[in-house]
């Protein structure tokens, strides 16, 4: 709205988050991760997990040993077995994402060390997750890029 020359913006009490996706890969396995969770809208601390599992791919890959979907947890024992094989940046990753669903701590959750072992690409799914747990109440939204329907298989 645009008065004597000043633009003014319209406040509104209602707080929607948005939420963006590295790629269309990304978009799809976060909703297939939700919908086979059933996670309620306003779980936020569970969204924050699986937008970093669905936006690694050895992660997403890897996902049945890192959350049992039948029992809705977390399975930290993953960070210490030496038949899953997981990279610095990905057990970074798993840290963090289990610190903001659960509050997991180890000696490795230091910001420090989470952070240095991250690519750029990691640190936009850092960012896009503390996002989602920061602010709440988010509403899915697909890029135009990525809003062709997607057909959801349960892998």
């Amino acid at each position: 709205m645009k008065a004597n020359g000043i633009v003014k913006k319209k406040w509104s009490f209602e707080r929607r988050q948005a939420m963006y996706f590295l790629n269309k890969d990304h978009a799809y396995n976060f909703q297939n991760m939700i919908l086979q969770d059933k996670t309620h809208p306003r779980d936020t601390e569970r969204m924050a997990l699986f937008y970093i599992l669905g936006g690694n791919e050895d992660l997403f890959m890897k996902r049945k040993y890192i959350y049992d979907f039948k029992n809705h947890e977390v399975c930290t024992e993953v960070l210490s077995q030496l038949e899953i094989e997981l990279c610095d940046s990905s057990k970074a990753l798993i840290r963090l994402a289990y610190n903001l669903y659960t509050g997991y701590e180890d000696k490795h959750t230091g910001i420090k060390e989470i952070l240095a072992a991250l690519d750029q690409t990691n640190m936009e799914l850092v960012q896009g997750s503390i996002d989602i747990y920061i602010n709440g109440n988010c509403e899915l939204i697909l890029d135009e890029a990525i809003d062709e329907e997607m057909e959801l298989d349960f892998v």
